[in-house]
């Protein structure tokens, strides 16, 4: 495909009994209800002039898209979330718990839903961080003085935490849709990257597994905090963990900045093995969708592009009736 000719780069995630798709003017989440029917969640984006400017600044524009993507997503999941929370319950009891809910200050009324999908994504963050340095102090801090060993096994120590917890939480029935609507989400998208017509038997062909899913941008945290925290020795536990705090942002920068790099390269035959770390791990994030799941999906992504393209002829129209004549023309 030339590159001219090359379909934008769409992406999105799953949530609960559905799958949320970001466009250039809209996001959207598609969820299925307990009577069948699809319903919709759809979000214009409103960027601010000063967002647009970070995304576009190199290692700092990685930081700026994990939060802004965080902010933006909790708002779907909490949609998925509720709507799943009304089909479980009977009306009287979904009435009654709203009722409640509404009538207690909750941290998410006290500092907004995008507040608190950002608080959740740091404090995962650095407990993902610090954590496997504790665990590495307590069983080999007294072994050897090698600083950058002591940082190979933190990093060995980080994924297998994460391998078991990703395959423990895996194993629930909630979680195991998830990841099939995770990979229902990823197969459209490579569907409609190689131009295929989006009908749940035609998607369903294509892998689960994709280069630019954010499983691929966790692995590379590792691997690329391994390599930044190796450049730095420390005296203490103390001093080792404030480092840990102190290059995250690094660490995010970086990665975000491999990922797009290792993603450009993907049609490059020896290259493209970069990112198989990441596609590695898809294999425990993502499973095989049903033909159900994968309707769920493509609804998200046609009503998607179908509001991206509606707003984008309303920014035109717009543009257009708000110019000042040409000074020239008349």
């Amino acid at each position: 495909m030339s590159k001219q000719s090359a379909p934008p780069s769409y992406g999105g995630q799953a949530v609960i009994e559905g799958v949320m798709f970001g466009g250039k003017n809209v996001n959207v989440t598609a969820v299925r209800r307990k009577d069948g029917e699809i319903t919709f969640l759809e979000v214009p984006r409103q960027d601010k002039s000063w967002v647009k400017t970070l995304r576009r600044i190199p290692l700092l524009r990685g930081i700026i898209s994990l939060i802004d993507s965080s902010a933006k997503g909790s708002k779907h999941l909490n949609y998925a979330a509720d709507a799943y929370s009304e089909d479980q319950m009977s009306p009287e009891e979904y009435a009654e718990q709203k009722q409640k809910e509404e009538s207690k200050m909750s941290l998410s009324m006290m500092l907004g839903v995008a507040v608190v999908g950002i608080l959740s994504l740091i404090v995962g963050k650095l407990v993902f961080t610090l954590v496997p340095v504790f665990v590495e102090s307590l069983l080999f801090g007294r072994a050897f003085d090698n600083h950058a060993l002591h940082t190979l096994l933190e990093g060995v120590i980080k994924i297998i935490l994460l391998l078991i917890y990703l395959w423990a939480i895996s194993q629930t029935p909630m979680i195991k849709r998830l990841f099939q609507y995770h990979g229902a989400e990823h197969k459209v998208i490579t569907a409609y990257e190689h131009g295929e017509e989006l009908t749940p038997e035609n998607v369903q062909k294509y892998s689960r597994l994709h280069y630019r899913c954010g499983s691929s941008f966790i692995i590379l945290t590792v691997i690329i905090g391994v390599i930044i925290y190796a450049l730095f020795s420390w005296d203490s536990l103390t001093e080792r963990i404030i480092q840990r705090i102190v290059l995250l942002p690094v660490v995010i920068g970086v990665s975000f900045e491999f990922l797009k790099f290792t993603n450009s390269l993907r049609e490059v035959p020896i290259l493209r093995y970069l990112g198989y770390p990441g596609l590695w791990l898809q294999l425990l994030t993502t499973k095989e969708p049903t033909l159900d799941q994968i309707e769920v999906s493509i609804a998200s992504f046609n009503r998607m592009r179908e509001l991206d393209a509606a707003l984008e002829q309303q920014h035109v129209r717009s543009a257009v009736t708000t110019a000042s004549p040409d000074p020239v023309k008349g």
